[in-house]
């Protein structure tokens, strides 16, 4: 599968990596792309550096991990349409105290207004990066919650997560982003002021 990455940070560049080592074409895209050679070299044959337009060009499945004050402007500026879209953004406070959506609209549904005619399903947003490169907690996986409108998209997303070795749990249509954002902000003070660290994650249980 061919894959864009938006925002080379933490999450994406570990996601473009471990997706890159398992086979896929994993594009990773910065308006300098010349300054992508490291993750790139990381990441293997199968990655690549690219322009924004290019990666999205190139791409089937377009993954988000902009900062939230960046993402409007641009996939404003991108035509995504029919394209898969990983939403794995979170709109935070600065201080990282909540979100700066509430329980009336999300990142996720902003993210669907912007990326015109994208498939969007929001994912990877719930957990940090640390657990995307190793999932595993002495062989039982991390939950990955994911949610969207589009039953292709969500079967994508679902088996793109359990290739990297989480276990996906399906959340619903993708107002359900409403409730996986503020996830974002409980596993960010379990680990952070909750002194619990970041080697942590959620688990969904069943009997």
């Amino acid at each position: 599968m061919n894959i864009g990455i938006l925002g080379s940070g933490n999450v994406g560049a570990t996601l473009g990596e471990r997706w890159a080592k398992l086979g896929h074409h994993v594009y990773f895209s910065s308006r300098e792309p010349e300054k992508l050679k490291d993750v790139v070299a990381r990441a293997g044959a199968t990655a690549h550096a690219a322009s924004v337009a290019d990666a999205v060009r190139a791409a089937e499945v377009v993954v988000v991990s902009l900062p939230w004050s960046a993402v409007k402007g641009v996939l404003e500026s991108l035509d995504l349409r029919e394209k898969i879209v990983f939403d794995c953004t979170n709109p935070l406070l600065p201080d990282l105290s909540g979100v700066e959506l509430g329980t009336t609209t999300s990142a996720g549904e902003k993210v669907a207004g912007w990326a015109r005619g994208a498939k969007v399903v929001k994912i990877f947003n719930t957990t940090g990066y640390n657990n995307m490169a190793h999932p595993d907690y002495r062989g039982t996986a991390a939950s990955m919650f994911y949610c969207g409108d589009d039953a292709q998209a969500k079967e994508t997303a679902r088996r793109l997560a359990a290739e990297l070795g989480f276990d996906p749990v399906d959340s619903g249509p993708l107002t359900h982003a409403r409730f996986l954002e503020p996830m974002a902000v409980l596993w960010i003070w379990l680990a952070m002021k909750g002194g619990r660290g970041r080697d942590i994650a959620f688990r969904l249980l069943t009997r």
